[in-house]
């Protein structure tokens, strides 16, 4: 992925070489981890593929020390390839709308420590209306796909925050300018399971 350009900063390449996709792939699919193809992790989800994450996490540009949301966390790998970057003094918060996905993920991320070392938050809750209580986020990472982008997203961004989430087929790039000033960018050709938002 670093050869093909999908893999480019620092942190994100250091991340992506400590934290392996290994654990967080239901048993019995060890040996397809190493594959570039999302696979199912139960309950209608997947994780996303490696390419595909890459892809996000570069856009996104996750730093040292940020206040981070990952929505819709799953098996939990890219809360803790965000942990790992956002290091002891910054904060990922983690939401996922099944029960039993959240406690794998958790389970998962903590094999890494960064649950027991308060990096990483889970919290089981509708992932489209973000998560207040923590707001604003210097970064927010959508790993399910919406029709349109989430208001309630948007507005819990800081000011010259980033955004990455799939919308239809695409993946939009937002970055906050300002009190009602968003820079967007599309980027077309992906697949991801729906974004669920109970009315």
């Amino acid at each position: 992925m670093i050869k093909n350009g999908y893999l480019k900063s620092d942190q994100v390449i250091n991340a992506f070489f400590k934290i392996s996709r290994l654990e967080f792939v239901p048993m019995g699919m060890e040996t397809q981890a190493d594959i570039d193809i999302p696979l199912p992790i139960g309950y209608g989800q997947t994780i996303s593929q490696p390419r595909t994450v890459a892809f996000m996490m570069e856009l996104l540009q996750p730093e040292a020390g940020q206040k981070i949301l990952d929505v819709g966390a799953g098996s939990g790998w890219t809360t803790a390839i965000l942990s790992e970057i956002a290091g002891e003094k910054g904060k990922v918060i983690a939401l996922e709308r099944i029960k039993e996905l959240l406690e794998q993920g958790k389970e998962n991320v903590d094999k890494y420590g960064f649950v027991k070392k308060g990096t990483a938050e889970f919290y089981l809750t509708d992932g489209g209306r973000g998560f207040l209580k923590e707001a604003p986020y210097d970064r927010i990472l959508v790993s399910a796909a919406s029709q349109n982008i989430p208001e309630p997203l948007k507005e819990q961004l800081k000011i010259g925050g980033k955004m990455v989430l799939p919308v239809k087929n695409s993946i939009v790039y937002i970055e906050r300018k300002g009190e009602q000033d968003y820079y967007e960018e599309e980027h077309p050709g992906f697949m991801f399971v729906p974004l669920i938002t109970k009315e």
